[in-house]
């Protein structure tokens, strides 16, 4: 009778403990979060899965079919798709069929969440750098959900989705406008692994001299994707060409619980979303939100940073795993043992490989008016 597997493949760990390298789980916050390895798929070594990994925002049954036909070993999904006790895993529910198949195919999952948000160099500072004009990305370009719309009013939605940027493009000091920068809502100390200490929820951008809104806002357009439309909410006396900002609050995602928080507010606060009436009490007290739709704030993070980031750290690990395995592997076969182990073939396998999903993009399109 054969052992039961009991662990996933080894690369996936290696993908794990990348992952914790980069984004400690000990910045989550675990107060309402749920982050770590989800989904952890036995590995299979009859039908082993590529050294590649799958980054997305959510784990949609779209990208769930697009890493199955990669055959990826893991998905690194931003958002957890467990976030709460489950009581059952059905084929009747859409997201634990994903996940139920995505075991059947040997691939993992992996969901960091706050742990980017709060990270130094994260998501909220890859926000900083759009917003002031750091980030410059190479291309980007709208994706039509079909190829045609029958409104006599209206276009296709169109999704944002950032491009590639030319290595180093993504923090060229010399593009960005004078400022300095600050954590919001700083991490507890007792959580704050070492080489971490500026980790916390939210950035707070302050700039040397005030800025004109507008200039901000195409910052913002060029490095989130040129979605069709920026939702903007500005004091009710004032007009776009007349604003001038000198504080820009970031949260990637639903923000408000971070920027909102005191007495004093930034004069702009940029996020994913805010609801009615936390946008009206912000611009009552003469300040600007611009919204993005909740993923459009954290999506082009995963193509200008983590691809990158989690690619060397995965080189690096994948390397010294495979390096100690086949020396584990060649003393036990000096020793008598065998060398034909259910795992030498894919410690043979040196190459490692990060994707960013295509299928990927926020529930939310933007149908624009054709007038």
């Amino acid at each position: 009778m054969a052992s039961p597997i009991s662990s996933s493949s080894p690369f996936t760990r290696s993908v794990v403990e990348s992952m914790r390298k980069i984004y400690p789980e000990a910045l989550a916050d675990k107060s309402f979060d749920n982050t770590g390895l989800l989904l952890e798929a036995p590995f299979d070594p009859s039908r082993r899965q590529k050294n590649s990994v799958l980054l997305a925002i959510d784990l949609t049954t779209a990208v769930a079919d697009e890493a199955i036909k990669r055959r990826d070993s893991a998905i690194v999904a931003y958002h957890p798709i467990i976030f709460r006790g489950l009581k059952a895993i059905t084929l009747d529910d859409t997201q634990q069929r994903s996940l139920l198949r995505l075991v059947q195919h040997g691939i993992s999952v992996y969901s960091p969440h706050t742990a980017v948000d709060t990270v130094p160099g994260g998501m909220a500072d890859w926000l900083c750098d759009v917003v002031t004009g750091t980030f410059q990305p190479v291309a980007t370009q709208t994706h039509p959900a079909s190829q045609s719309c029958n409104s006599k009013l209206y276009s296709v939605p169109t999704y944002p989705q950032a491009q590639a940027v030319p290595t180093g493009a993504s923090a060229d000091a010399s593009q960005q406008i004078p400022h300095t920068r600050s954590t919001i809502h700083p991490s507890p100390a007792a959580s704050i692994p070492e080489g971490f200490e500026s980790a916390g929820a939210g950035r707070l951008v302050t700039f040397n001299e005030d800025q004109p809104l507008t200039t901000l806002i195409d910052h913002i357009g060029r490095g989130v994707g040129l979605p069709g439309g920026i939702p903007i909410a500005i004091p009710q006396s004032q007009s776009i060409d007349n604003i001038r900002i000198r504080t820009v609050g970031m949260c990637p995602g639903s923000g408000s619980g971070v920027l909102m928080r005191g007495n004093e507010i930034p004069d702009l606060l940029f996020t994913g979303e805010m609801s009615h009436h936390e946008t009206l009490a912000a611009t009552e007290r003469g300040s600007v939100v611009i919204s993005l739709a909740h993923s459009n704030s954290e999506r082009g993070y995963l193509r200008a940073v983590m691809q990158t980031q989690l690619l060397q750290e995965l080189s690096r690990q994948w390397k010294s795993d495979r390096e100690s395995a086949l020396q584990a592997l060649h003393d036990s076969a000096k020793q008598g043992g065998s060398a034909l182990s259910s795992c030498a073939e894919i410690y043979q396998d040196g190459g490692v490989e990060v994707s960013v999903s295509e299928a990927d993009r926020d529930p939310y399109g933007i149908m624009v008016w054709r007038g």
